[in-house]
């Protein structure tokens, strides 16, 4: 499938935005390993939560958790402290995604896990029971949801948990993140400096819970305040907390410079908003590391292209083994829209601001990952038609996406 997109002349629109994932499938596990009855409030309905929910309380085996890479990695932890035999499958590209640091360290906490097909990754066979914990050492550099599911299951386990996270510590917000929400179910779960957190052995209790909506979803709408010529432009997105744990609110600061202003207030049934309105940018280059927020990488390195600011961006390391290698897919999508990208390390790309010639009528292919096709969306504002191939992969985080834009004045016709 792919569809065309055209952008509306004006820009005035209020949405209510997807409740956040990240913070929908921490309650979910959590919530479960709680004993917990009723489901926490305000669920994210997107793929992703919807697998995770099929998951904990589906009786057949396998489990497939398609293109879900949450859900993989929290649900092996969760299904290594239950008991039983279940094995966790999923999408082609699922079985690409390595979990082998993962998996070792489950082991060394006492789980039974075999690799079903190729060793180091999906799919995996896991018989579960209680174990004892103990320490952990693990590299900080690596995907922070190993790190979050191992916390998660601390305590659990029959000595908790003492975990020490060696080198370079990234994601660090998705981290303090579990760590909240882990006591907001009753844990005693902490930081005890700046690369040891422990878990006491304290079970969970069951909480009522209410899930916040998704910064990372308001950051496609940034983007759209960021490209849109209409100066009088206005964006209200409903349900984001000022003081939010989720690390991507950082949305807000980071689009400051170029060109969005973000104004937190309260509706009339006193439901926290953010306005968003234009304003100058204030800057001529944007040089940002994104260790701590790789999510919304896509969402601004698109951004700063369109809007002719040259810029360098690190920390990206983990982009390689997101739902496609983001890194790639960034370089050959831009290439077509005449942006040439330079990436250093694994972990930078930059834009010194050349300019190549624009393919015509450049369809933009999204890796089956939803951010693709998000972030590049909002290009129709400088790309006067702009095609998206197989836009129903937003249904992974944001199924609405397309319907908010239609909402909003886009122009979105399906080819």
């Amino acid at each position: 499938m792919q569809i065309r997109l055209t952008a509306p002349l004006h820009l005035r629109h209020k949405t209510i935005l997807p409740a956040s994932k990240s913070i929908s499938n921490r309650a979910l596990i959590i919530h479960a390993l709680a004993g917990g009855k009723d489901l926490p409030r305000n669920v994210s309905d997107c793929d992703d939560t919807f697998v995770m929910v099929r998951a904990l309380t589906q009786t057949d085996d396998p489990i497939d958790i398609m293109a879900a890479g949450t859900a993989m990695r929290f649900l092996s932890a969760y299904w290594s402290v239950n008991e039983g035999t279940h094995t966790l499958t999923g999408t082609a590209r699922m079985k690409q995604r390595p979990i082998g640091i993962l998996v070792n360290a489950l082991r060394t906490l006492g789980a039974q896990i075999e690799y079903v097909e190729t060793e180091g990754y999906p799919p995996l066979r896991i018989s579960g029971g209680l174990h004892e914990g103990g320490r952990l050492s693990l590299p900080g550099d690596m995907s922070s949801q190993y790190i979050s599911a191992l916390l998660m299951i601390g305590p659990v386990l029959r000595k908790g948990l003492e975990l020490e996270l060696t080198g370079q510590v990234i994601s660090r917000p998705y981290i303090d993140l579990t760590l909240k929400l882990m006591k907001d179910f009753g844990a005693q779960a902490e930081w005890t400096d700046e690369r040891h957190i422990k878990v006491e052995p304290q079970p969970y209790r069951p909480t009522p819970y209410y899930i916040e909506n998704d910064w990372s979803a308001a950051s496609y709408w940034y983007e759209m305040m960021a490209l849109t010529p209409d100066k009088d432009a206005e964006i209200v997105l409903t349900g984001l907390f000022a003081d939010s744990a989720q690390g991507d609110s950082a949305v807000h600061d980071l689009f400051e410079p170029i060109g969005v202003h973000t104004e937190f207030f309260c509706d009339d049934d006193g439901i926290p908003c953010v306005r968003l309105t234009k304003q100058p940018i204030a800057t001529e280059r944007l040089e940002y590391d994104f260790v701590n927020q790789p999510d919304l990488a896509q969402t601004f390195v698109v951004t700063c292209a369109m809007l002719g600011l040259p810029f360098r961006f690190t920390g990206l390391q983990s982009l390689k083994i997101k739902e496609t290698d983001r890194i790639s897919a960034l370089i050959r999508e831009l290439d077509k829209l005449g942006y040439p990208l330079h990436e250093a390390c694994g972990s930078e790309l930059s834009w010194d601001g050349q300019r190549t010639e624009v393919r015509p009528h450049p369809a933009i292919d999204t890796y089956e990952d939803h951010r693709m096709a998000m972030a590049f969306a909002p290009c129709c504002f400088v790309v006067p038609e702009i095609y998206i191939n197989h836009p129903q992969v937003v249904s992974k985080s944001y199924p609405h996406y397309w319907d908010h834009l239609k909402e909003a004045g886009f122009e979105i016709t399906a080819l």
